[in-house]
């Protein structure tokens, strides 16, 4: 059901711009949010890279914390753990791990690229209400301005 802008009070506008922003900013958080998970799966596929027979046995830092790493072997270069989501782990061969990771990124990709068009829709209905608001302000100013200039004489 289309409703004509125009027709709509200035506090019905002023309700509908408050609802459209709330909107735009709930899909602009959403997308940041897909946008941060995809670029850990970016990072974590790019780490794999580091897995070759060559690096076998060398010695690496191993995070325990963002802040804080252990001294550690590499001893395994063809197997990982994957962290599959809620607490689950699942070992993987790196090239497996690799597919895994990408599809992973191609569904955010997808993701975001469906709540982009809805975002753009949203900013330009609020655009659109807010060009009513204005031209029904300068309305009401202007009826004012020539009520009292009415008044005077």
């Amino acid at each position: 059901m289309a409703v004509n802008l125009t027709e709509l009070s200035l506090p019905q506008l002023e309700g509908l711009k408050t609802q459209l922003e709330q909107e735009t900013e709930f899909l602009s958080s959403s997308i940041a949010q897909l946008k941060v998970v995809q670029t850990k799966y970016v990072e974590a596929k790019d780490s794999l890279g580091v897995l070759k027979k060559s690096n076998e046995g060398k010695e690496l830092l191993v995070p325990l914390t963002s802040s804080m790493y252990v001294p550690g072997t590499l001893n395994d270069v063809e197997h990982v753990l994957v962290d599959v989501g809620t607490g689950y782990f699942v070992e993987k061969n790196v090239e497996d791990s690799k597919e895994f990771f990408k599809r992973k990124i191609d569904f955010l990709t997808k993701q975001i690229e469906k709540i982009q068009p809805a975002l753009q829709e949203k900013h330009a209905m609020k655009q659109a209400v807010v060009e009513v608001m204005n031209m029904k302000l300068q309305q009401l100013h202007s009826q004012q301005t020539s009520q009292s200039g009415t008044t005077k004489a």
